[in-house]
Formats: structure tokens, sequence, C-alpha cells
């Protein structure tokens, strides 16, 4: 006997309107953290181009940049390994106030808003902004408006001045806009929100994967072999039970250390126990049922009957505590990169935006802790109006 989800119970959790906006909002949070780099305008790794002189700028913040070509080998990743890794940039993007060509050299003045401090003056060599120059060999020659030189790979190269003030025009002076600004270390602030959206989704289902591989095994054989086995597993359970979630987590991410991957299993540890104690709630209650009885005197074995016959029928309510938990781990994980413990700098994580952020309140840009906030606030959200949609439409009880 299996107890698979009735046609008439998904009709009625798409009938809820909260639970539909729940996996709606879910559905392009997923998508946005599939697309990742492809789709944000920082498509560095991590999104991690700085500019201090630009910290902090507000929402639709213009400026125009300087693209200089840097003197060294950048790996060309592949569209995948792009969309999960990023690229490093092959330019460096300079900001300034003012620009002006000069034959062979463009100067630029960095940019600075504040009319007190000195404007600082950088030169450029026109070769040395469009290509790649060989850095034990930057010599370069003029003859008859010709500017012959050797390239990264040694290749000699001759091209006119004239082009280089063209391209320089068309390729390498750029207005770059920052639709929500940038934070306090000037790098731009929607590229490493969106960003985010990953560290979020990845914990919630990293950490829900390990807590149900733990939880239903250890519930299951609790539940079905009862006597000592279940004693034993149920003073285990209770012992974990006891200790605050939040400071058992603390302790694990301490003694795995921090990092990306730490965090998600410190947090996949501590949420097993729920799940351990709904199955065997549940299997206690199956193990006694007709068909059962005879699977056992058919001569099955125990493992068998767990995996066949009993966990397909408390798949619904571990479906429901599942979606409770992903908004727990999500949670948690923003708690712990607030405190500095979670996931570490500069991966994008909503926690550490918040713990960068939050001193800007008082300073007229509360924005800046104020988004990360409702990006948790909105899946935390979401992830539990999807979990109450699921228990009403799995209620047996209900038509």
């Amino acid at each position: 006997m299996r107890n698979t989800l009735p046609l008439n119970a998904w009709n009625r959790f798409l009938r809820n309107p909260l639970a539909l906006s729940g996996i709606i909002i879910i559905l392009l949070a997923l998508l946005a953290a599939m697309m990742g780099y492809l789709i944000i305008p920082d498509r560095s790794p991590n999104a991690n181009q700085q500019h201090i002189e630009m910290a902090a700028r507000k929402p639709g913040f213009k400026v125009q940049m300087l693209k200089v070509r840097k003197n060294e080998f950048v790996e060309e990743r592949s569209l995948v390994r792009k969309m999960i890794f990023g690229q490093k940039s092959m330019f460096k993007y300079i900001p300034f106030n003012k620009i002006s060509i000069n034959r062979d050299s463009v100067s630029i003045t960095d940019f600075n808003e504040d009319p007190a401090e000195v404007k600082l003056k950088r030169s450029f060599h026109l070769v040395d902004v469009v290509y790649p120059l060989d850095p034990g060999n930057k010599h370069i020659q003029n003859r008859e408006g010709m500017l012959i030189f050797t390239d990264l790979t040694g290749v000699r190269q001759q091209v006119s001045i004239s082009d280089l003030q063209q391209s320089l025009r068309d390729e390498h002076v750029l207005t770059r806009r920052f639709v929500l600004g940038t934070d306090r270390f000037g790098r731009d602030f929607y590229s490493r929100l969106l960003l985010g959206t990953r560290v979020s989704l990845s914990v919630g289902f990293i950490s829900v994967s390990i807590s149900l591989l733990i939880g239903l095994i250890l519930g299951s054989v609790a539940g079905y072999f009862r006597g000592r086995t279940d004693d034993v597993i149920m003073w285990f359970i209770n012992v974990v039970w006891s200790i605050p979630t939040l400071l058992l987590v603390i302790a694990i991410t301490l003694a795995l250390g921090k990092g990306f991957w730490q965090v998600f299993v410190a947090v996949g540890l501590t949420m097993w126990v729920e799940v351990a104690r709904v199955v065997r709630g549940q299997v206690l209650g199956i193990r006694e049922k007709e068909f059962i009885q005879a699977a056992k005197s058919l001569g099955y074995s125990s493992v068998r009957i767990l995996f066949r016959h009993i966990l397909p029928n408390v798949i619904n309510p571990v479906i429901i505590i599942s979606a409770a938990n992903f908004a727990s781990a999500i949670l948690m994980e923003a708690g712990l990169s607030f405190l500095g413990i979670g996931v570490q700098p500069p991966i994008p994580s909503w926690g550490t935006m918040i713990k960068d952020h939050y001193g800007f309140i008082i300073v007229n840009k509360a924005y800046l802790a104020f988004l990360p906030g409702l990006a948790i606030m909105l899946m935390v959200l979401s992830f539990t109006m999807v979990g109450n949609g699921l228990r009403d439409a799995l209620d047996v009880r209900r038509k």
C-alpha cells in the first residue's frame, strides 16, 4: 500500500492563494540562483569588484568608468562554469570625473564628488588601455603615427593612433549604473543581493537533505523495532532535543570551522530531531496495519518492509516538516553569518550583508540593511506558506 499525493489534494494546494504565492516566489528565487552570474552586472567571482571611492552610493547611482586591459592571462571559462563560478575580468574599471585624450595617451581625473578633496589625475598609454602588454617588455615605438609594441603573447603588433583613439571612445569609456547602489566597499549591491539567494537556497537544500537522511533512518528504525532499540534512539533524540538549537549550531560550526560547507553541515546536523520524532510516530501506527502483517507473513525482510511499504506512507508529513525546516535553515544561516561564524567573506550572504550595514540605518541609508532583511523575510515566509498549504492539502479530513 502506497500513499501518493491525490489529484484533489494538488488541486486544493493550487487553490490556496498564499501557498501559490509562496511557490511562485521560491521558483523565481531558484531561477535567479541557477542563472547566477549570467543575469547580474558584476560577473566577477562573488561579485567582489571593489571601488572604495564609490562606497555606499544610493540606488540609481551613475558613474563613468575607464576600462583598462589587465596585463595578465585570464582563463576564459565555459558557459556552465561561468554561470556557476563567475568569470574573472580581463579588465580593471576605474571610475573618473573627467577624461582627455592626448594623441597616444589618455588622462583621467579619479572619481570624487567632494569639492574639498584633492582630485587625483592619472595617465595611461592608449596601447596599455586597449591591449594586454608583456610586463617584461612594455617598450612602445611610435613611427609616423603607428604604434609598435609586443603583446602578452609575444606577438609584435602595429596599430595606428587614430584606431586606438576610436577603440577607446567606443569600447573603453562606459557609463555604469548601479540599480541598488553600492555597499560599504563600493561593490554592486544588486549583484551581491541576488547572489545571496544561492547561499540561502543551498543551505536549505543541503541541510534538509542531511536532516532527512538521519531523521528517516533513526525514526523508522526506532518505530519499527521498538524495545531497547527504540529506548536508545529516543534517549539520544531527547538529549539533542534538550540543547538549544542555535547554541548547538554554533558549537558544531566552531568544531568544524568557519566556511561555506561547514555551516550547511552544522545546520543539517541539528534539524534531524523533528524529522525523527515525526517519522517514529507514523511508523509506530503503520507497523500494526494489516498489509504490514501480511508482508511479514510472506517472509519479507525488515529492510524491504521499511523502505518499500512503510516509508512511502509517511512521506506526506515529512514533506510538510521539510518545508518548515527549510525556512528554519535560512534563518539559522543568516544568524550565523550575522555573528561572523557562518559563510565567510567575500561570499555574499544576506546575514553578512546585514552585519556589514546595520550601522547605516542611522545615516539615511537603511536600505543597505533593510533589503537583505526583506529578502530573508520573503524566503522564510514563502516556505512557511508552502508548508501550511501542503498541510491543508494533504489533510485527509478535508474534501
